[in-house]
């Protein structure tokens, strides 16, 4: 599994360890990635997603996975992955759905 968040793009990044003799070496700095159960009423079922902590606080913040896919602007999808971006395409078509009946 790519330790890449799904809505984010956030992924591995490389950085140097200082010690005081002021040597430098390699390490990876790894980002905080949780892997998350979120249920979509539009869907009526979960959607499982690796997320990073902040794209949870962001989905938090828009009241939930639905609310968080439908505000979202087609410019910022870019960082989605393949899966997000199937999500979120079938999301709003149910949703529209749902708003013409």
């Amino acid at each position: 599994m790519s330790r890449i968040c799904e809505i984010t793009g956030k992924k591995p990044a490389v950085a140097n360890n200082v010690s005081h003799a002021n040597n430098r070496t390699k390490r990876v700095q790894l980002p905080n990635l949780q892997e998350r159960s979120l249920y979509s009423a539009i869907l009526d079922r979960n959607v499982q997603l690796k997320l990073s902590t902040t794209a949870i606080r962001t989905i938090d913040k828009h009241d939930g996975l639905d609310g968080f896919m439908l505000n979202v602007k087609n410019r910022n999808t870019d960082t989605f992955s393949t899966n997000a971006k199937k999500i979120r395409k079938v999301i709003i078509k149910r949703a529209a759905e749902q708003a013409a009946a």
